[in-house]
Formats: structure tokens, C-alpha cells, sequence
């Protein structure tokens, strides 16, 4: 059995009911979720689950079940889990979401400043980073954190949509990550297009408009190695 994703369809879903479809050492397995599974530089989501009886378990990580088909959600060590077939509500810890949404679609923002290969990247709470590979590269924080700033007060639309397996093989210019490849094996790869602006496949999630987002700041540019540039950046 799979495990929904709602938060593909609706990144700011903040409450929904689940049942429950195993449970085991690793946690707790649901027919759908809410939380995003850690993945692709993104932290899996925290919350809340709450049995029928009222008990709320912390959820601390959610990540893939060995099947890569169903969600395990992590509670605290010692707490008692739900049975198999009960009915649990999820609660998302927000604030914490949503800094994480706010924070990737500023990292998709300065991949396009930046428009060189990535090797790598992270998404923080309220803050990130990418690396680039980047010849002999010399940057400025301070025009950097400008021009990100007035890109995201354009307040264009961020939307998602589907394509298959080989039309992402046909167009390879849409991957921009080296080191982190597409989703891809299940037939289709979800892009996020942010418009006017960029194009890319990712499966993490992002806020509605970039005008969200808010005042960005390049917090650190560091030399790790010959090409590699690695760029930090804060939300205000």
C-alpha cells in the first residue's frame, strides 16, 4: 500500500486525518500525509499526530518506508503508537514549513541570478544554500542579496505541473543539479515553474507567489574547491 502525498498537490495543507497502515521500531506508516518526506536537500516536516483517544505524539522527521512507496513518520522513543487501522489527525508544525517553502523558492530565485551548474544544496529553516560550479568566479553579497530581493518582489507566480520520464530525457537543459538527480522511475517528474523566471524539476515544496518570500540576504560565499561556490542565503 502507498502512502499519499498530499503536500504535492497542496504545500500549505496544514491539518488532515489519516489511518493508520503499519506500525513498527521505525515508526509510524499512514495511507496519506501531510508532511513533506526529508528528501532533495529538504528536511522531512515536524508536527503533531493525535490518536482517537486524544494522545498527541511528537512527529519528529518523516521519511521513506525501505519500499520508497509509503512514509514512515518518526515519533519520540518509549511513546506508545497507534493500532493498525486507527484513525490519526496530523497537525504540520507551520511556521517551520513554511520558512523552509519561503527559503527553496529563494534557492530556485538565485539559480537563476547564478546560471551555472549546482553540485549541491540545502534547504534550511529560513535560510539555505547552493553550490556552484562556477570558473574563476568572483561575487558580491551585497548586489547578490539586491538582486534576489527585487527578483522575489516581482511576485510571480509559482505553479507545479507533471511531465513524463522521457520528456524530461528530451529536454536535459531543465535539470539544473548535478549532484541531485530528478525523481524519476514512477513515468512522470513534477517541475516548478516559477513564472517568467524558471523551470525546473522539484519535488520539494514552495510558496504560491514569490512576493512571499520577502527580503533575501547572501549571507556567505565560500571557495570549496577549484570551481565550487558555495552561497548562503537568510531570509529578513
Amino acid at each position: 500500500m502507498k502512502t499519499q502525498l498530499l503536500f504535492r498537490d497542496d504545500a500549505y495543507l496544514r491539518e488532515t486525518t489519516a489511518r493508520v497502515i503499519a506500525v513498527d521500531d521505525a515508526g509510524i506508516q499512514l495511507d496519506q500525509t501531510l508532511f513533506y518526506v526529508q528528501g532533495g536537500g529538504q528536511p522531512g516536516d515536524r508536527g503533531t499526530l493525535t490518536l482517537a483517544d486524544g494522545t498527541s505524539l511528537p512527529v519528529l522527521n518523516a521519511v521513506y518506508g525501505a519500499d520508497r512507496a509509503t512514509v514512515v513518520h518518526q515519533i519520540g522513543a518509549g511513546v506508545r503508537g497507534p493500532e493498525v487501522g486507527e484513525a490519526v489527525s496530523l497537525t504540520l508544525d507551520w511556521p517551520v514549513r513554511y520558512a523552509r517553502m519561503r527559503a527553496h523558492t529563494a534557492l530556485h530565485l538565485l539559480s537563476v541570478i547564478l546560471p551555472y551548474p549546482v553540485t549541491g544544496g540545502s534547504v534550511g529553516d529560513g535560510e539555505g544554500r547552493l553550490d556552484f560550479d562556477i570558473p574563476e568566479a568572483t561575487l558580491d553579497k551585497e548586489a547578490l542579496s539586491a538582486e534576489l530581493t527585487a527578483m522575489a518582489a516581482r511576485d510571480a507566480v509559482v505553479s507545479e505541473r507533471w511531465i513524463t520520464d522521457d520528456e524530461l530525457l528530451a529536454n536535459p537543459s531543465l535539470v539544473k543539479t548535478m549532484s541531485v538527480k530528478p525523481p524519476m522511475g514512477t513515468g512522470r517528474v513534477r517541475l516548478v515553474e516559477i513564472a517568467g523566471l524558471d523551470l525546473q524539476p522539484c519535488g520539494g515544496t514552495h510558496v504560491r507567489r514569490t512576493g512571499e518570500i520577502g527580503a533575501v540576504t547572501v549571507t556567505g560565499i565560500e571557495k570549496k574547491g577549484k570551481q565550487n561556490r558555495r552561497v548562503r542565503i537568510a531570509l529578513a
